[in-house]
């Protein structure tokens, strides 16, 4: 399997995904890793629907995700993975999917979330696990849109 992409983003797939990011890395398969959305059939029959007919779309709960991700029958794929915050993202690089950068794009203001770049507000967990996936020698960007230019989160993360 060919992972295009690994992105942090509270929305899952909505509009930035589907017009921006999923042409320009020409993923054939989207897949959300989150309980919430992994235990929810009505969420995942309408994120369904937001995706163009040729684009597949797996929901897999956090425990799950990395075998499935690994499993060679998904191996001439180019995935678009998809969660909603870094603790998954981290728990998918602990469980052995390889990525050279995550991408954050929306982690959205909830009370107690401080802003860090554009449209992503972290709490002290987020934090922890920005870092920890930094101190892998993943790259942390910044960027809603493909076309945005990437803001370095890690170096944003150390002055603060």
């Amino acid at each position: 399997m060919s992972i295009a992409l690994l992105r942090v983003d509270d929305r899952l797939v909505h509009g930035q995904v589907v017009e921006g990011w999923l042409p320009s890395l020409k993923a054939d398969l989207v897949a959300v890793v989150s309980d919430a959305a992994a235990s929810d059939e009505v969420q995942a029959a309408l994120m369904k629907m937001a995706l163009p007919p040729s684009v597949g779309l797996l929901t897999l709960k956090v425990s799950e995700a990395a075998a499935a991700l690994n499993d060679p029958k998904t191996a001439a794929r180019r995935v678009l993975i998809l969660v909603p915050g870094p603790g998954e993202a981290l728990a998918l690089l602990e469980g052995g999917v390889a990525v050279d950068r995550v991408n954050v794009g929306g982690l959205h203001f909830t009370a107690g979330k401080v802003q860090l770049g554009r449209a992503v507000f972290l709490d002290a967990k987020d934090k922890k696990a920005l870092r920890a996936i930094a101190a892998r020698g993943v790259r942390l960007e910044g960027r809603p849109l493909p076309s945005d230019p990437p803001e370095d989160l890690a170096a944003m993360l150390e002055a603060r």
